[in-house]
């Protein structure tokens, strides 16, 4: 029964995560986006190394991700996704800062 517990608890902890990236894939974010490569945009683990430690990204990257830009990353602009809720788009960006 511990044994049981254990692994239903570290199952848990990769929830987050898994739900995280279906939930790029189910809004067309990994189009041009990976974890851990850079396709049309830049990869997620990258990302999550250029804004390590800054307080403020979280919030200019829901930004971001809601009004889409251009220039941070290249010339290559990224849409805006205002259908996307806030509350998914905030999921989204702790993901990403959260990758290692």
């Amino acid at each position: 029964m511990k044994n049981a517990l254990f692994a239903l608890a570290i199952a848990s902890l990769a929830l987050p995560a898994v739900a995280s990236l279906e939930l790029a894939q189910k809004n067309a974010c990994t189009a041009c986006h990976a974890v851990d490569k850079k396709l049309v945009g830049p990869a997620y683990k990258d990302v999550a190394a250029k804004y390590k430690g800054n307080a403020k990204a979280e919030a200019m990257l829901v930004e971001k991700v809601k009004k889409g830009g251009v220039g941070t990353w290249g010339q290559v602009p990224m849409p805006a996704n205002a259908s996307l809720k806030d509350e998914d788009a905030k999921t989204l960006v702790k993901w990403i800062l959260a990758i290692k």
